[in-house]
């Protein structure tokens, strides 16, 4: 006897009489309709103002940015598969009003507005601070690295730029000479001279020539810019497709990349400071954050969080400065290192007291200020350092410790010291759940390459990245509140 399966409906290969809106098969709490009134409220006007009313109509700018934040929300980076997925998703079809835009038009829009999607990100914070979603109680900052749209196959040294300069200067010139002759060898005999053959070779190489000089020159100025009073060495590198990537070391290995800085509030992970850097280290990143939480949302935070990478005393310094109770981890590492007899001891294994302005050493030996020139120096008093059992010390000499530390050195152990106590233990692990998870998702997400090249367009890129974190952060926050009225929170914000 036949197992009794399920029939299927008698929609399915028939027909209805009255008409029905398509979208009336999509679940009623689909978030594609949350999406939409979000999108329906994003300013555009800059981008419209570029249009022409001669031609033929256009795609209004609103409609495939929509696309690009809804597509990147769902993992999707490629615009082949966006179009693809216009003409197949019913979520796709309701974002896109049931347009289909070619994904030229699709990857034009996204190369050539890279600056608007800045203006999205802005846009994405001030929607998320309207809900209630920003508090800058505590942000915390950090950096990851992603795949620039290169390869490290596609470079070269500086030294190889300029020996195929030369080589290929060399090779132009021989070319040249020889199309003359071979031409005054034609009109002799056909007195009507071409010469086609070789002027395309000469074509050729003159276009190469031209692509070196001028990954050359983007060489230079590149180092000029980081390293100003250094020569450039011929061991610097460069790439080829992407000139603004630099070679960052990630998972063990160097690949070209871009250092993305994200500053996250700990509210509900809303994402308020992003930028892309060249630099591979975090040292220099601390200050732009800054002026982008200012202009992104009026205020600083009351406290910030960040790692080891940013423990610099300018940065330090530049908390204190601003009034943001700062938290660094410094050091070699987030955990003191309890040295043994045999090991040297450094000046960053001495406690320091703030309160009492002492320093106090492994040993348990204190060393008190005693003046001031050029290095503050603090010294222990009599011969207490006699017969230490630490064989490899800072001291000076053989009866007294002694210190000389500069004002950014002791901004360093005044960190250090403050980091010791339990509460700013407490404060600095929150970091680990605000900050990290943002990166964590983005990267599950899927993006961990950027689609644009250079350091301007994968900027932008990276800002609509950050964006649809936002966006999706606020999507879920409308999905799990009864009440909430979308529309209103995001009009009167926009006002």
């Amino acid at each position: 006897m036949p197992v009794p399966f399920k029939k299927d409906p008698q929609e399915y290969n028939g027909r209805k009489l009255l008409a029905e809106n398509v979208f009336d098969l999509l679940p009623e709490d689909d978030e594609c309709f949350v999406y939409e009134d979000i999108f329906s409220q994003i300013d555009t006007s800059t981008l419209e103002n570029k249009y022409s009313m001669a031609g033929q109509h256009a795609y209004h700018p609103r409609l495939i940015t929509a696309i690009l934040i809804y597509a990147y929300s769902q993992g999707i980076f490629s615009s082949r598969k966006i179009e693809n997925r216009c003409k197949k998703d019913f979520s796709f079809m309701y974002i896109s009003h049931l347009n289909c835009p070619n994904f030229r038009v699709l990857s034009d829009f996204r190369k050539n507005n890279w600056q608007f999607f800045k203006s999205c990100f802005v846009q994405s914070v001030a929607i998320a601070k309207s809900l209630g979603m920003v508090s800058l109680g505590h942000v915390s900052l950090d950096g990851s690295k992603f795949y620039a749209n290169t390869s490290k196959y596609k470079a070269a040294s500086y030294k190889r730029l300029n020996d195929n300069y030369e080589k290929l200067e060399h090779e132009i010139e021989e070319l040249l000479k020889k199309a003359d002759d071979s031409d005054r060898a034609e009109d002799r005999i056909y007195h009507n001279g071409t010469g086609y053959s070789i002027p395309d070779d000469i074509k050729i190489k003159k276009d190469r020539l031209a692509r070196i000089k001028r990954v050359k020159k983007a060489l230079e100025e590149r180092h000029s810019k980081q390293k100003p009073k250094k020569q450039i060495k011929d061991s610097s590198q460069i790439s080829y497709a992407d000139t603004g990537a630099k070679l960052m070391k990630t998972r063990g290995n160097f690949e070209y990349c871009y250092n993305g800085q994200i500053g996250v509030d700990s509210k509900d992970q809303i994402i308020v400071s992003q930028h892309l850097s060249v630099n591979e280290n975090d040292k220099n990143e601390l200050k732009p954050a800054l002026n982008q939480i200012k202009n992104n949302t009026g205020s600083l935070p009351s406290v910030m969080t960040l790692d080891k990478g940013y423990a610099t005393p300018d940065n330090i310094s530049e908390l204190n400065v601003s009034g943001i109770d700062g938290y660094f981890a410094v050091g070699k590492g987030e955990k003191e290192k309890i040295p043994d007899s045999k090991s040297k001891i450094g000046s960053c294994l001495f406690s320091y007291d703030r309160a009492k302005d002492i320093f106090i050493c492994p040993a348990s030996r204190v060393l008190v200020y005693k003046s001031k020139n050029k290095r503050r120096i603090y010294r222990s008093r009599g011969d207490v350092c006699a017969g230490c059992t630490y064989l490899k010390c800072i001291a000076k000499r053989k009866r007294a410790a002694v210190m000389y530390l500069d004002d950014k050195a002791l901004v360093l152990h005044s960190m250090a010291a403050k980091m010791k106590s339990e509460s700013s233990k407490k404060i600095y692990a929150k970091r680990k759940v605000i900050v990290e998870p943002v990166f964590g998702q983005i990267k599950t997400g899927g993006f961990r390459r950027f689609s644009l090249r250079g350091h301007d367009k994968a900027g932008g890129e990276f800002s609509l990245v950050c964006a649809v974190s936002n966006f999706k952060k606020i999507v879920k926050r409308i999905k799990d509140s009864k009440n909430a009225s979308l529309k209103e929170g995001i009009v009167e914000v926009m006002a």
